[in-house]
């Protein structure tokens, strides 16, 4: 089965284009939508895999129906695809759930692999932006969580441990998968695990509770 995306956009020529690129590239194009309304509404009847949305579309905005639709369906992708890269944009739009998050200015090619890395669980970032997410995540744990000491934490096999570390480096799934000589799909299943472990509901949580718990550090002492 072909990737199911929706495209929400209030520009029609920006939006009609993105949507045609996907279509081309072989996804499946299932919805557009040019309000916060009525991409929650067409969200809901279509079920897309990844919604490609912009920020400032009206109310309500890119922020606000990010929050809703991953509250509503935590399998859903959000890859914001927004004019602004400042940061205030960007962790907003992090913290409301998106799992990815690329300036306009990014090409056909970077777009494409963008959707299909998100709908794999992974988090892509137009360059620098990663950098932005993790430092304030660092900012945030100021006082790492000591969760081996609780005994009813849950407990992560020695391997999902060190490939929570490496998720909390920023690493993507294939740089994970060389480092540790494993399949891409192995990576994939390690992630899925511990996500199911600690109910979180993607890759953006995880990287949050991992550096937390100070894992992001423990890596760079091994």
């Amino acid at each position: 089965m072909s990737l199911t995306v929706m495209v929400v956009d209030d520009h029609p020529m920006w939006r009609d284009s993105v949507a045609r690129d996907l279509t081309e590239a072989g996804l499946q194009v299932v919805a557009t939508a040019s309000t916060g309304t009525e991409a929650l509404t067409r969200a809901a009847a279509t079920r897309p895999q990844v919604v490609v949305l912009d920020l400032q579309i009206p109310e309500p905005n890119g922020v606000a129906v990010t929050a809703q639709l991953v509250r509503e369906d935590p399998t859903v992708r959000v890859l914001i695809l927004s004019a602004s890269g400042e940061q205030e944009d960007v962790l907003e739009a992090v913290k409301a759930g998106a799992t990815g998050y690329l300036v306009k200015s990014a090409s056909r090619a970077e777009l494409l692999t963008a959707v299909r890395r998100v709908a794999e669980g992974d988090t892509v970032f137009t360059p620098g932006l990663a950098g932005l997410v993790l430092g304030e995540y660092r900012r945030l744990s100021d006082t790492p969580a000591a969760a081996s000491s609780d005994p009813d934490a849950p407990r992560l096999t020695e391997r999902e441990t060190e490939v929570l570390r490496l998720v909390a480096k920023g690493l993507s799934y294939k740089q994970i998968a060389e480092r540790l000589f494993l399949s891409h799909r192995t990576v994939q299943n390690h992630v899925q695990n511990t996500l199911r472990k600690l109910q979180l509901h993607n890759r953006v949580q995880l990287v949050r509770y991992a550096i937390e718990q100070g894992l992001d550090e423990e890596l760079g002492e091994r």
